[in-house]
């Protein structure tokens, strides 16, 4: 089955991991997810992944989750941009998340990185998602 949405698909596979306890959650690699998860490991939201080979003999990442207190680190995870409704933001207009308590992830020129990252290099972009 051909998936229209690769990032909302990610996204997706680890809002359900996260509501089933999981440790780590499976998903297709791309170079898009990976930079994805760049940004939600240094920005702390999750423990790390790691590129495996699945049974089909194709890449997929090992995403590992993060909790706290039992509760997930992640609690909300929205996607922003859809392929069928693009969401481009200036500089100045890129959203802060619950007051700059949350991240928004960013596809820039200058490639994909966090909202605060993106006003510091003073560049606008693609609003992928927002975490919280």
């Amino acid at each position: 089955m051909a998936v229209n949405d690769p990032l909302g698909d990610m996204l997706t596979r680890i809002r359900n991991a996260q509501m089933r306890s999981k440790s780590t959650v499976k998903t297709p690699a791309s170079r898009l997810r990976g930079w994805v998860l760049d940004v939600l490991a240094a920005e702390g939201y999750i423990r790390g992944y790691e590129s495996v080979e699945a049974a089909s003999g194709r890449p997929e990442y090992e995403i590992s989750l993060k909790y706290f207190d039992g509760q997930p680190v992640i609690r909300e995870l929205r996607r922003v941009s859809t392929p069928g409704r693009r969401v481009y933001s200036g500089v100045k207009e890129i959203p802060q998340v619950r007051q700059g308590l949350g991240v928004a992830i960013v596809s820039t020129p200058r490639g994909v990185m966090s909202d605060a990252q993106a006003r510091t290099a003073n560049v606008g972009g693609e609003v992928l998602c927002t975490v919280f």
